[in-house]
């Protein structure tokens, strides 16, 4: 090969490796982040639109609209997750909007799942219910994830190490999981230090800081 040609070959693997890790850097980038300042420092979390788009779009709502500003992390187990969103220091609950679709098949499908520090929405025992409420997973909480169900109706199923027999509509409900949505990538000590706080009940609610936990501030990264 005459030496011009295996130069321009040569220039063109390494151009083309360039463009290549220039968007992947970019993509990276291009993750929208969100800070969240509370009384025992800076937490920021990166959100995976790709995975969660609905939820994300959700989210970042509510940080813009000022919602998060003054909540409290009202739910609180050690080894397990930190849970806030929807209520102040007094425990009054605020007012939120429309609920959120699930889209843990989807985050899971993209390789997001409930992991160590990943965020994910926080609902009731209807799996389209998610409006403001999240929760940071402070182990790896696979329990949470949704489930791929085998054919049939009935169906048998394992959930959370027991097997279970049940119609296909209440197994779809039982398995949909927990919206994996973003990954806390700074603060993770904090998420730490948040968890280890010592805990009580108030207002007939459960693992409640004893000292109030609050988000001082919300905001999306530019």
């Amino acid at each position: 090969m005459p030496a011009m040609r295996f130069a321009s070959v040569i220039l063109s693997v390494i151009l083309s490796g360039c463009l290549m890790m220039a968007a992947a850097t970019a993509s990276a980038q291009d993750h929208p982040k969100v800070s969240l300042k509370t009384t025992m420092g800076e937490i920021v979390i990166e959100l995976y639109p790709e995975a969660a788009p609905k939820t994300v779009e959700n989210f970042i709502k509510y940080v813009k609209n000022g919602h998060y500003k003054g909540t409290i992390f009202h739910r609180v187990i050690n080894n397990f997750m930190i849970q806030a969103g929807g209520y102040d220091k007094d425990l009054k609950e605020k007012p939120t909007s429309k609920t959120v679709p699930n889209e843990a098949r989807q985050a899971l499908d993209h390789g997001l799942k409930n992991d160590l520090g990943t965020i994910a929405m926080a609902r009731t025992d209807d799996p389209n219910s998610a409006t403001s409420q999240f929760f940071i997973n402070t182990r790896v909480n696979d329990s949470l994830d949704h489930q791929i169900l085998p054919e049939g109706n009935p169906v048998e199923f394992q959930l959370r190490g027991q097997n279970m027999k049940e119609s296909r509509a209440n197994a779809l409900k039982m398995t949909a999981g927990y919206t994996p949505f973003g990954k806390v990538i700074q603060g993770m000590d904090v998420v730490e230090k948040i968890q280890a706080v010592e805990t009580g009940e108030a207002k007939m609610m459960q693992d409640v800081p004893n000292k109030p936990v609050i988000i001082q501030a919300a905001t999306l990264l530019k």
